[in-house]
């Protein structure tokens, strides 16, 4: 088969969906029992630990055992009682050596009589066993390693001999840890936690840090020396750290094991992936004949031969094809004749529409204008025809530049398949003012289409003032949100997640706010036809002020200004929360707005008697005399603004809520020179 065919595409594709399933069953299988054999590794080391731990407790046991035994021989009572220091050595030796224990001895009063086997601190044991009681644990300080332990007071009839302590130990050092190794099957060690945190760091160092803040264990696959490792961390019965155990095993077998098994899947891919080849190219075979042959009937078609025969044949699919190719065949047919009517049925169309249409060709000559075209331009259609479409619509030029030379909406249209242009057009009329759509280029024909606007353009110069003033109405919720962007993107690495939060949050609040806005002006003619609903229920007013000044948050911040809050307790009323905060957000964003950089705004509430009076306050120049009540009329705007003017609609919606609530707002200078404006409400009154 030729590269790039069907055939060779089907068997590609079916290569790639077999490898892809086989390559996704591996990845898959392997991770699984990756992780299978990884979890059964951790449990078995941690097992083993634990069962080491459980160990040391039963030789604990027989340590207190053995120093019981010893106690009670009958030989140390009489050499106790004789003072037979002499033969107390080799007796301790004897009976060390019989029990298998490292190290024995003996004290009166606190005084060492006599002591065998491994060196050992006795006076700090002795210290820990009457801490600890019979059985102790203890990691001296200065000592490598730990120590097992137990003593007994000796139960002799003589009050002379009441102060004898008999003392069994054995040092948790290698040879212990080898013992219980041999029974275990893996690798166990003792660490000494006196001299742990005084060891330098190695690949056990984070793992029994972490058992050690578990206080039970933890279980790690040390990639670096290639074990899975446990660490118990044991206590004593003072609560003290005395050792941890380090149990280990290799993780070679199960590494080698996953990679075998990694490399059979391969294998298996692999096998496959040719058996699929193999069965796309039949496949292919059967497909491609007969559509290259379909195919071959096309491209005759496509070159006007209608009469020419389809060839039937092959898959179910391509029979059908040759069926549906053979209808489009004798549809052709019939569409041809259509579309010669039809010709004839647009040239009517476009004569009678009541826009100008004109078509020029590549050098930008008309080669048809409509009777529409040609009234708007105050010209004959015989006189348009084979000119240059700029000498007919003589379009104004701008600063001494033709539009047809710099700005051609046709040439436009040639690059961006479309284009559109207003032009002043010096008809026989006078200058029209008219708008060009050109389309692009079709077979070296260009459709333009004209529209007078002449009339409307008076009526789009006031629609554009109200849009611009509509536009101020949304630049605070905006500005607000660019805010809270601009500290989102410089805080994405170095904010805490509760402040990313935060600012997500106030974007959210900005975009709620925006909502609000689109609302002001439905509001705006709801309050002028008496339809403003008001919803009542109970309301903290303390609430609403804090959602308003979370709105306007990043405004603030925007501006280095400070809100200086004070608000009582029992601030409760019957009211609609949405539109009281929506009155707090008009005012804040105003303080924002009218006070200086980096001032402070005040806003406080209080209860007085049955009303609840609430204020914002700001350092700004204030409204001017005489604007004291038109401030809040529709459309009415008091002194001037540090920005662009808005729709003046903020304080005659805030008034109009405030007044459907039962209250009154007013504004008003302070004594130190703040503008104050001022609101009262009535209060929730108990039932």
């Amino acid at each position: 088969m030729k590269r790039n065919t069907l055939g060779w595409w089907l068997a590609a594709i079916n290569v790639s969906i077999v490898v892809l399933v086989a390559a996704g069953m591996s990845w898959f299988a392997v991770g699984l029992l990756g992780r299978l054999a990884d979890n059964q590794q951790r449990v078995a080391v941690q097992l083993a630990g634990a069962d080491a731990r459980g160990e040391l407790a039963s030789i604990g046991e027989d340590t207190l055992t053995f120093a019981r035994v010893l106690s009670e021989r009958p030989t140390l009572r009489r050499l106790l009682i004789e003072r037979d220091f002499a033969n107390l050595g080799p007796f301790l030796q004897r009976f060390c050596g019989t029990a298998q224990v490292d190290a024995c001895a003996v004290f009166e009063d606190g005084q060492l009589l006599g002591a065998v086997g491994a060196p050992a601190p006795w006076p700090a044991l002795l210290a820990v066993a009457r801490e600890q009681g019979e059985r102790f644990l203890a990691a001296p300080a200065g000592e490598q390693h730990a120590f097992l332990g137990a003593v007994v007071v000796p139960d002799f009839a003589s009050a002379a001999q009441a102060g004898v302590q008999v003392m069994v130990a054995d040092v948790l050092n290698d040879q212990f840890a080898a013992r219980l190794t041999q029974q275990s099957g893996y690798t166990i060690r003792f660490r000494n936690y006196r001299e742990f945190d005084k060891a330098p760091e190695d690949a056990f160092t984070a793992l029994h840090t972490a058992a050690l803040a578990d206080g039970r264990f933890a279980v790690a696959n040390l990639r670096g020396p290639g074990l899975y490792a446990a660490s118990h961390p044991v206590f004593s019965a003072t609560g003290e750290g005395v050792v941890l155990i380090e149990t280990s095993v290799s993780s070679a077998a199960v590494d080698a094991e996953l990679a075998g098994l990694k490399w059979r899947l391969l294998g298996i891919a692999a096998a496959l992936a040719a058996l699929a080849l193999v069965g796309g190219v039949v496949l292919g075979r059967r497909i491609t004949q007969p559509a290259e042959a379909l195919n071959a009937a096309a491209l005759r078609l496509g070159q006007g031969d209608f009469a020419t025969s389809i060839p039937t044949g092959g898959p179910a699919e391509i029979g059908q094809l040759a069926r549906t190719m053979d209808e489009m065949r004798h549809n052709l047919i019939t569409l041809t004749g259509a579309l010669r009517a039809r010709e004839a049925e647009a040239q009517a169309v476009l004569g009678g529409i009541v826009e100008g249409v004109y078509a020029v060709d590549g050098e930008r000559r008309i080669t048809y204008i409509n009777d529409t075209a040609a009234r708007l331009l105050g010209i004959e259609t015989a006189e348009a025809l084979g000119r240059f479409c700029g000498d007919v619509l003589k379009p104004r030029c701008v600063a001494g530049d033709s539009p047809c030379d710099s700005r051609c909406p046709i040439v436009e249209a040639r690059r961006s398949g479309s284009a559109q242009s207003v032009e002043y057009l010096q008809t026989r009329a006078g200058d029209r003012r008219m708008v060009l759509t050109s389309a692009g280029p079709m077979d070296n024909l260009q459709v333009q289409v004209l529209r007078d606007e002449t009339e409307l353009e008076a009526v789009r110069r006031t629609r554009d003032t109200v849009f611009a003033n509509i536009s101020h109405e949304f630049r605070t919720p905006l500005a607000a949100q660019l805010a809270s962007i601009e500290l989102l993107r410089e805080g994405l690495g170095t904010r805490r997640p509760e402040q990313l939060e935060e600012l997500v949050l106030s974007l959210d609040r900005g975009t709620r706010r925006l909502t609000g806005l689109i609302d002001n002006l439905l509001e705006s003619v709801r309050i002028e036809s008496g339809q403003l609903d008001i919803r009542r229920q109970s309301v903290d007013l303390s609430e609403v002020i804090d959602d308003a000044m979370a709105t306007v948050e990043s405004l603030l911040h925007q501006r280095d200004q400070l809100v200086e809050r004070k608000t009582s307790e029992d601030l409760l009323l019957q009211g609609d929360a949405v539109r009281l905060t929506q009155v707090f957000v008009n005012l804040l964003a105003n303080a924002v707005k009218f006070a200086p950089q980096a001032s402070t705004i005040r806003l406080w509430a209080r209860r007085d008697g049955p009303r609840i009076v609430a204020a914002v306050e700001d350092a700004g120049s204030g409204v001017p005399d005489g604007a004291h009540q038109s401030v809040f009329e529709r459309f009415g705007r008091g002194g001037v603004e540090p920005a662009p003017g808005g729709m003046g609609l903020g304080l005659a919606i805030s008034r109009s809520i405030i007044e459907r609530h039962g209250g009154q707002i007013e504004v008003s200078r302070t004594s130190d020179g703040y503008t104050r404006f001022e609101i009262t409400l009535p209060a929730e009154q108990p039932t």
